[in-house]
């Protein structure tokens, strides 16, 4: 079984560190059209961050 579209393996992801809890995560697909916006690694840590405001 052949997929299509490109594959890249886990340990070759682009990853940042999260604005809020300072942690890693790594780059997921459904952030494939807004990666250089995503500053938050969930949705907690978003809005922790709005309420802190």
């Amino acid at each position: 079984m052949k997929r299509k579209g490109k594959t890249v393996s886990k340990a070759n992801l682009p990853s940042k560190v999260c604005m809020q809890c300072q942690r890693p995560f790594s780059w997921r697909k459904k952030w494939q059209k807004n990666w250089d916006e995503v500053r938050f690694c969930s949705k907690r840590c978003k809005q922790s961050q709005k309420t802190e405001m």
